[in-house]
């Protein structure tokens, strides 16, 4: 078992902890719709440290980079952010993943906790360019302070202009007293926030300062179940459920993040482009419960005869809807927006209806 830098924090602060990615993690402090609502609501604090961080340097970086994620890194500048995935060869996702690009011939690239070993060693294997690999993902701890107050809360910890630091962009400098602190707009939760990165031997001071400067805007923890509970409503992919190394970024509704632009010659890119010229068989879609109940992850998709046209991959009630939503691949002629479906419920079929994501909008 690993812990992060803050497992006394969340012990102080009565976690239940549980085991995830090989890390003790907390799964909740004082109930999950409770912690979702404050984040939504209010701001709320996130231990993340159990992500990866690799950093690719050298002249090579930004073809290896280019190579094998599939966004367009060409697009990238210095203090910006890609969300992106790495193509596993046949047509599946090895992992999805943010490319920071920290400074010219230097990219920080940010993956799953679950896929951190499994990452590294595809990087290394399909390093033929000659780029530094450096994986700091043991030695490098991450608060995710999210919530509409985050702004306000943090500025007096920075002279860093954090109204400055939009989606997807990042600025480095003191932070709590710290020097070379990342600070970053990317959010998992939808509700506006920052993550904030800091080596392990500066982890106390952050969470300490961090902490002091909530006492004032009534910050509370949160844990991964609310994390999970956040992401969904705004219908964001959570890797092992929603994409895997069986599903492709297009059928996953990332064709925004896979670029056919010239130049852009990724790993995978042939079989990509067939898939999209074939048409895809499936794809995941959103939907909202008709009739009362909560649909969980594996629960099949049926049409009104009891026919399975598809799988949920995520669900659960939506703390802030109050109604029960859910992602699920469905096969392609069932897949239109405002089209009825049912989720098989212990045998009984419940009506559901496809939707836009995200479903919740603030």
């Amino acid at each position: 078992m690993k812990y992060t830098p803050f497992n006394a924090y969340h012990k102080a602060h009565n976690a239940k902890m549980v085991e995830f990615a090989g890390y003790e993690m907390p799964l909740e402090y004082f109930g999950i719709n409770d912690e979702h609502l404050n984040v939504r609501q209010n701001v709320g604090l996130f231990d993340v440290s159990h992500m990866g961080e690799i950093w690719v340097k050298g002249p090579n970086a930004f073809e290896f980079v280019q190579r094998v994620t599939t966004n367009d890194v060409a697009k990238l500048t210095p203090g910006k952010i890609q969300y992106s995935c790495f193509p596993n060869g046949q047509g599946g996702i090895v992992d999805d993943l943010l490319v920071y690009h920290y400074e010219n011939e230097k990219y920080l690239l940010v993956v799953n906790a679950s896929n951190i070993e499994k990452d590294w060693n595809w990087l290394v294997k399909n390093n033929t360019k000659g780029a530094m690999l450096e994986n700091a993902s043991d030695n490098i701890a991450q608060l995710a302070v999210q919530g509409p107050r985050a702004t306000e809360m943090l500025q007096s910890l920075t002279d860093i202009n954090l109204s400055e630091i939009t989606y997807y962009t990042f600025k480095v400098g003191k932070f709590a007293d710290i020097d070379q602190v990342i600070v970053s707009a990317t959010g998992y939760t939808g509700a506006g926030g920052f993550e904030l990165y800091v080596y392990n031997k500066d982890a106390q001071t952050l969470i300490d300062a961090v902490e002091k400067a909530g006492l004032a805007y009534d910050m509370k923890p949160a844990g991964l179940a609310s994390r999970d509970t956040l992401r969904l409503e705004m219908g964001f992919c959570l890797y092992g459920n929603d994409i895997d190394d069986t599903t492709s970024p297009l059928e996953a509704g990332l064709g925004w993040i896979t670029k056919f632009d010239a130049g852009n010659n990724f790993i995978d890119r042939p079989h990509m482009e067939k898939l999209k010229a074939d048409g895809l068989k499936q794809q995941l879609r959103g939907f909202e419960m008709i009739d009362k109940g909560i649909p969980r992850h594996d629960y099949e998709i049926c049409d009104a005869d009891g026919n399975t046209i598809g799988k949920v991959t995520s669900g659960t009630m939506s703390p802030s809807l109050k109604i029960g939503i859910g992602m699920g691949y469905v096969n392609t002629a069932y897949a239109g927006m405002g089209n009825e479906i049912y989720i098989k419920v212990r045998n009984k079929l419940l009506k559901a209806k496809i939707v836009k994501l995200p479903f919740y909008k603030a």
